[in-house]
């Protein structure tokens, strides 16, 4: 078997996979995707990267990611909760939330202090900056990333997607 020697080399071969058709439409220098297209788990996962896409553009001037967003959500909802629970409620691995946390601190958007119930645990605290940041981003989320979401899907569709999501999260 000779292996190719560059990208173009690499595109004149043509190996077909089991089940795949190589009908004319192959010509259209795209791949098929042939059974990953059929793939929740597939789809679900190029959704989410063009969702986050989109959300890192919204919230470029604040420098947040997705996650960040959601930790400060969370911790606006829930004055006063540990690390733990935050970090379990979002499915974050400890030393992943740690650093997340860090680089939150070091922005001064919220703060880790001693529980007086337990000093082994810190709780967690928005910052007043951290709150208006908090502020800034929830619109520019609401006006421009959920409302293109709901614009591509149309209310209704869009409520049901959070719907279904929300029952694989839940009953998975």
């Amino acid at each position: 078997m000779t292996v190719p020697k560059t990208a173009a080399d690499a595109a004149k071969v043509s190996r077909p996979v089991a089940g795949q058709d190589l009908d004319a439409s192959s010509d259209d220098g795209l791949l098929h995707l042939g059974e990953l297209s059929g793939l929740l788990g597939y789809s679900l996962k190029r959704a989410q990267l063009k969702v986050f896409e989109d959300f890192l553009r919204c919230v470029a001037p604040l420098q947040l990611t997705p996650a960040q967003f959601s930790v400060l959500l969370l911790l606006d909802q829930n004055p006063g909760r540990n690390q733990t629970e935050i970090a379990s409620t979002l499915g974050i691995l400890r030393p992943n939330f740690v650093a997340m946390l860090d680089a939150l601190e070091s922005r001064e958007l919220c703060a880790r202090m001693r529980s007086a119930s337990d000093r082994r645990s810190h709780i967690l605290v928005l910052t007043d900056k951290g709150r208006a940041v908090l502020a800034r981003a929830k619109k520019l989320v609401a006006n421009k990333h959920e409302a293109r979401l709901i614009e591509l899907l149309g209310p209704e569709n869009h409520a049901a997607l959070l719907e279904m999501l929300a029952k694989i999260a839940r009953e998975f």
